[in-house]
C-alpha cells in the first residue's frame, strides 16, 4: 500500500519533516516514491509547504495519507489564497478626446 507520510529530517530536538509518498513497508526515513513538500513545526507559526495538486493526484490513485498528513493537507488547503477568476482588465488609459 502507498502512503503519504512524514519523513523526519533535522537535528535532535529540532525536527523538520518532508511530506513524501512511500510504500508502507519502507522505513520511516527510507526510500520514497515522491516528495510532495515540507513541514517545519519549529517555526512560529509552523511552515507548511505542500504541492496540493500532486497530493490530490496520489490520493485519487489510492495513496492513503496518515492522520497527521491529513491534518496538514487541510491546513495547507485553508491557508492557500482563494484564486478568484481573472476579470478582464480595463485599459490603463482611455484615449483622450480632443
Amino acid at each position: 500500500m502507498v502512503k503519504i507520510r512524514l519523513k523526519r529530517q533535522g537535528a535532535k530536538k529540532a525536527p523538520y519533516y518532508r511530506v513524501v509518498v512511500a510504500d508502507s513497508r519502507s522505513p520511516r526515513d527510507g526510500r520514497n516514491i515522491e516528495e510532495l513538500g515540507t513541514y517545519d513545526p519549529m517555526a512560529k507559526p509552523a511552515v507548511i509547504d505542500i504541492d496540493l495538486e500532486r497530493a490530490k493526484y496520489w490520493i485519487a490513485n489510492g495513496a492513503q495519507p496518515t492522520d497527521t498528513v491529513r491534518g496538514l493537507l487541510k491546513l495547507a488547503e485553508a491557508a492557500k489564497p482563494a484564486e478568484a477568476p481573472k476579470a478582464e482588465e480595463a485599459p490603463a488609459e482611455a484615449p483622450a478626446a480632443e
